[in-house]
């Protein structure tokens, strides 16, 4: 990433009404108690966290995250990995599939990069073809670091196989098939097999408690019979991991998964906002904001300069955020550059012209990928003052 702008710079110390709009902005104080309440209940249910970085896709925050218990980060793209690696994180799993041999030949030279400061890099895979050219950009790579030096132990990567468990998307079927994945990896010397990726993430957005309950269960029993199974071959299951903001309290409790790999609760969103929350979770609360101002009022509605381009709408439309109190003001498609604020039923109220408001997203990760940086504020939105200005490390990392 290139260096911030000094007029993001230069807001370090100033108050919240200084920021420029539209903005990215995270409330630290909130962010902080999400991230004490992580790490709190992973270690009274025993069970080990792994957030996704490609929440925030910083560095800055991966570290943040480390440094309160988590045993590593997760990324998605081979480029997120090689950014977080970059910036001093040691222990990462793409927890995803990898297939082009360019790709791979990265992620064995990440292995390569990590382990004299005693990392790990791990990745999922799902198909013989991809353990097979997985294996061969590790041998090669371990052949090139091997010129020239004295003998020293192999790297090895840590490989989990992913099991589809009601998500429809990657990953081998349960039981046999997936068997069959984990005994050709023990074929190949540069590959450790380490476990079952085993996450559904559609059931972080079923709205329903029952629901979500009624699908964990079933990717708890793929994932216990598939480990069941594996063990049975004479080898060790490894570790299950999976699990994600919305369910996390379920993997917790099953007994079978051993690592979460939530990361939206940091910031949280509109969209999970609408999930009938589960007692036993921890109350995450919203901490990533778009601060927009209003540039037009009209008799019916008002305008704020916040548009798509600063916020994702895969998940639904911002919400305008009240501080604890209903909100009087709904948000509307204006297009680009644009938001609409139209006052709710029974209410007629309309901000003023330059108005500052503040917007929660509809979903975190692909509102931070529209962003240079994050201004992170303490002491509150309202009052607040710009400790930090945060980057987005791992802006566009897409291949």
């Amino acid at each position: 990433m290139p260096p911030l702008p000094a007029r993001l710079t230069e807001l370090i110390g100033q108050p919240v009404h200084a920021i420029d709009t539209p903005a990215l902005v995270i409330d630290l104080d909130t962010m902080r108690r999400n991230l004490t309440r992580m790490a709190d209940f992973a270690k009274k249910h025993h069970v080990l966290w792994r957030p996704h970085a490609k929440l925030h896709k910083s560095v800055e925050l991966a570290a943040l995250q480390i440094k309160a218990g988590a045993v590593g980060i997760c990324v998605q793209k081979t480029s997120e990995a090689e950014i977080m690696v970059a910036g001093g994180i040691d222990n990462v799993y793409i927890s995803n599939e990898v297939i082009a041999p360019a790709k791979l030949a990265r992620v064995a030279a990440l292995t390569q990069a990590v382990a004299p400061r005693g990392g790990q890099i791990a990745i999922a895979v799902d198909s013989v073809q991809g353990i097979e050219r997985l294996a061969l950009a590790m041998t090669q790579a371990r052949h090139a670091a091997a010129q020239g030096k004295p003998a020293s132990p192999a790297t090895v990567i840590d490989v989990f196989i992913e099991i589809d468990v009601g998500q429809g998307r990657c990953g081998v079927a349960p039981g046999a098939p997936a068997v069959a994945l984990a005994l050709e990896i023990r074929k190949h010397p540069a590959l450790r097999f380490a476990g079952l990726q085993a996450y559904h993430g559609g059931a972080q957005h079923f709205r329903g408690l029952p629901e979500r309950r009624e699908a964990i269960a079933g990717a708890v029993q793929a994932a216990r019979t598939t480990r069941a199974l594996i063990e049975a071959e004479g080898m060790q299951a490894g570790l299950v991991t999976g699990a994600g903001t919305g369910t996390l309290v379920l993997e917790a409790a099953s007994g079978v998964y051993g690592e979460l790999q939530a990361g939206s609760f940091l910031f949280m969103d509109a969209d999970y906002a609408q999930n009938q929350r589960d007692p036993a979770q921890p109350k995450f609360e919203p901490a990533l904001f778009i601060k927009t101002q209003v540039i037009s009022v009209h008799a019916g509605h008002a305008v704020c300069d916040a548009g798509h381009k600063s916020h994702a709408i895969d998940s639904g439309l911002p919400v305008v955020h009240a501080f604890g109190a209903p909100s009087e003001l709904e948000y509307f498609n204006g297009g680009d550059e644009h938001g609409i604020l139209r006052p709710v039923a029974g209410s007629t109220r309309l901000p003023e012209l330059g108005q500052m408001l503040w917007l929660v997203p509809g979903h975190c990760d692909p509102t931070v990928n529209l962003h240079d940086a994050m201004i992170g504020v303490s002491g509150g939105l309202r009052h607040g003052t710009v400790e930090r200005i945060i980057s987005v490390d791992a802006r566009g990392a897409l291949t």
